[in-house]
């Protein structure tokens, strides 16, 4: 592994990076962009932005957002990031009806597929629980505080998924490893059953996915450092297949922008039914779309969808209903950047889906900023400005940031014992007395 000084990381501004993110609603009702502490939603049905309310103290993010997600059902909404909260809201009418407070900053979330838990990891990789809503018996946890249930030995949790069934939590991390655990009915007792582990990526991992609900399916697709995409029998932990994305990205960038740790995977995304794969990379400007054979084990190099040269996807979502595949880019938490430089940029793919494969007219396009749906609104909502391409001076600090962000920040960094002694002096995870 490439080894990161304090000096590289601290001049960089990598270590407290946080790229943008975007999550779209189950049955396509809304989209969400999270950048910084800034949580924007738009409502597609009604086409206009939503204004968050919050009934759990008025306290809304005050440093960067480092995961959302909607539940399965659509019916929740969660947020978490680097000021310790997680904070839980219903898409109905967007209000925050419960803020969970972490002892460390939080580095994923889900919620559990029958919409009764929120998960959230903190940054030295245990998995916490919490209830929502009104349960009986021992179901209910003292206070509802936070209950510990899988540990992963203080490695950062890059990616938390719920399998369809929701038998399983699958967990990512930088050391390399995937976990596969066995969700328990009490959950509150702990999760101590590992089902397996997926074991076959060479640097970390940054994204995983589970294949669409399905009998017999056993399938999880996963992203790493390495540059490459994963095909896994869960279940068993057996690696079925790999795909190298670094040869075909090589070909479409510029020999000095081909550095190794330039090309991590950022994100993954699946079609509805899992036979496309639409992968963000690190430094590239553009998406790739890879085909997944389920029958055959097999993936394969589709095609690469090419975008300007200053956009770089950070974060790709898309819907069961919908085939929009949305992406981002955006950062927040570099140096010198004000509240007021928190702009994204949005990009939509339409037709993300299975017939793309036998389309003759080489698959989708782009959407221009008028194709896209209920356009200037949705995008001055979700972006911030209209007039990003005016803003070159922040796109281009941000772009510079995305070429070399996710492994630095990632990666396993090497301290002094004198540097460590002065960074546990100065951290900000210390636990929070009552």
């Amino acid at each position: 592994m490439e080894d990161t000084t304090v000096d590289e990381a601290e001049v960089s501004g990598a270590a407290e990076f946080a790229p943008a993110l975007v999550a779209a609603h189950p049955q396509g009702h809304s989209v969400a962009v999270a950048v910084g502490p800034e949580l924007r939603v738009f409502d597609l049905k009604a086409g206009c932005a939503v204004s968050l309310s919050d009934d759990c103290g008025g306290r809304f993010h005050s440093d960067a957002i480092r995961a959302i997600c909607f539940s399965v059902d659509g019916a929740l909404f969660a947020s978490a990031g680097d000021d310790k909260l997680v904070k839980v809201w219903k898409t109905d009418s967007w209000r925050c009806i419960q803020t969970i407070t972490s002892e460390k900053r939080v580095s994923s979330v889900a919620i559990s597929n029958d919409g009764l838990y929120v998960t959230f990891a903190d940054k030295f990789g245990v998995i916490w629980l919490v209830t929502l809503g009104e349960h009986s018996g021992e179901q209910v946890s003292v206070d509802n505080k936070p209950v510990p249930i899988v540990g992963h030995y203080c490695s950062i949790i890059t990616s938390m998924k719920f399998s369809p069934d929701g038998r399983f939590i699958a967990t990512a991390d930088r050391d390399f490893k995937i976990r596969v655990t066995l969700f328990p009915k009490n959950p509150l007792k702990g999760a101590h059953e590992i089902q397996s582990f997926c074991l076959g990526h060479t640097d970390f991992v940054s994204c995983i996915a589970f294949t669409s609900k399905s009998e017999g399916q056993r399938f999880l697709i996963s992203g790493g450092g390495d540059s490459t995409v994963c095909l896994w029998d869960y279940i068993n932990g057996y690696l079925l297949d790999t795909c190298q994305v670094r040869d075909k990205v090589e070909e479409l960038l510029e020999p000095n922008e081909t550095d190794d740790s330039n090309l991590a995977i950022a994100d993954i995304c699946l079609s509805n039914d899992g036979s496309l794969v639409a992968v963000a990379i690190q430094g590239f400007n553009g998406v790739m779309l890879l085909t997944c054979d389920l029958i055959a084990k097999k993936l394969s190099f589709l095609k690469v969808i090419t975008m300007e040269k200053s956009y770089i996807p950070t974060s790709l979502a898309t819907s069961f209903s919908s085939k929009l595949l949305w992406s981002v880019m955006g950062a927040s938490n570099m140096p010198n950047q004000a509240a007021s430089q928190l702009l994204t940029r949005l990009r939509i793919i339409p037709r993300f889906q299975k017939n793309l494969l036998s389309s003759s007219d080489n698959g989708p396009a782009m959407l221009e900023d008028t194709e896209v749906p209920h356009s200037e609104k949705l995008l001055l909502a979700l972006q911030g400005s209209l007039d990003i391409a005016k803003q070159e001076e922040v796109l281009a600090s941000v772009l510079a940031a995305l070429k070399v962000s996710m492994h630095k920040m990632l990666v396993k960094k090497h301290y002094s014992e004198e540097r460590r002694e002065q960074r546990k002096r100065g951290r900000n995870d210390k636990k929070i007395k009552n």
